[in-house]
């Protein structure tokens, strides 16, 4: 072979292994750093951009993607210490031509974090809705989702300010109150009993409980690598003692079963999503809610856990749109009527 084809090709090779190395060496000591990479690609991908915006001296931040129209906006509430990123699963099925909005919860990456913040429903309920009136979201009415924590506040607004709701959509929702406690719950109830409060299932602080709650969350067992097990973890542990304090006040007397108090306030028409085999909050909660709820539809999916977002994000997302799809040529015919 000619020396000068030799010497490209060692060129060549080493330009490549620069940021192959710099990929590897991230990926085995700064793994959380990839993670974030990875949400901020992904964001670009779908085209969704990340904006600020003030109520007084109280920062939200929110990604959107396309503009108001004759549809309805989408409005997406995420879970216990997730963040708005948690549905671009979702929104990569979503059509694009649908306006949507997902909003860091209260104290949750980069909406303000406060000290003096009311973390219960009720005081979560409140700031979202000071989201909305800062962004005029509800000069027309709006399609609201929520999961599991955010399930519970958006169920709970949908009682709270009928005028701003279209529809709604919970997902394996929180905040309401059973008959009979499961594993998890009997769990937690024990926890509280010896005061081990950092012991939290939904809290992890290294590789092995991040794993064990990704098992209590999923039905699907994904495989992850130790290395992106601790990147998870690296991510949250900063954020922990917020966790709890918040997980405590959702759990209080209080806030527990909000949802429950308020679920036959809940006027517009509603569809749940639940995975049949939720092993955090049982399943059966759908039926409950579709009894005190005069407009409900009911999805269970098979073989799905609690994180039903992540595991069927193709499927949830086709569930909203046919249930948009549903609602809104129910209204057209009305007007036409």
């Amino acid at each position: 072979m000619d020396l000068d084809v030799v010497n490209m090709f060692v060129i060549a090779g080493g330009t490549l292994a620069i940021p192959i190395l710099a990929f590897v060496a991230s990926f085995l000591l700064w793994p959380s750093a990839l993670i974030r990479i990875y949400y901020w690609y992904w964001r670009r991908t779908l085209g969704m951009q990340v904006r600020y915006i003030h109520h007084e001296d109280y920062q939200f931040c929110y990604s959107f993607r396309g503009r108001p129209g004759h549809k309805p906006s989408i409005l997406m509430l995420h879970g216990f210490s997730a963040h708005k990123d948690m549905w671009l699963s979702v929104v990569k099925f979503l059509p694009k031509n649908l306006h949507l909005v997902c909003v860091d919860m209260p104290g949750h990456e980069g909406t303000t974090r406060s000290s003096l913040d009311d973390l219960s429903i009720d005081g979560q309920v409140k700031r979202i809705h000071q989201f909305v009136e800062c962004l005029k979201l509800n000069k027309k009415p709006f399609h609201l989702v929520g999961t599991s924590m955010g399930g519970n506040v958006a169920g709970v607004y949908a009682a709270y300010y009928p005028s701003d709701v279209s529809s709604l959509c919970l997902v394996c929702p929180a905040g309401l109150q059973y008959s009979t406690d499961n594993q998890f719950v009997q769990r937690l109830k024990e926890l509280q009993g010896s005061a081990t409060v950092e012991k939290i299932p939904l809290i992890p602080s290294t590789p092995e409980e991040m794993s064990e709650m990704l098992q209590l969350c999923s039905y699907v067992r994904f495989k992850v690598p130790q290395q992106i097990l601790q990147g998870l973890v690296d991510v949250r542990i900063p954020h922990n003692n917020f966790y709890r304090k918040l997980f405590l006040e959702i759990v209080s007397e209080k806030s527990r079963y909000s949802l429950h108090q308020n679920m036959d306030k809940i006027k517009v028409p509603t569809q749940i999503i639940w995975g049949k085999q939720d092993q955090v909050l049982d399943v059966s909660g759908a039926d409950m809610l579709a009894r005190s709820i005069a407009d409900c539809q009911v999805e269970l999916l098979e073989n799905c856990g609690h994180s039903v977002v992540m595991e069927r994000p193709r499927k949830t997302a086709k569930l909203i749109v046919d249930f948009l799809a549903s609602v809104h040529s129910t209204d057209n015919n009305k007007k036409l009527d």
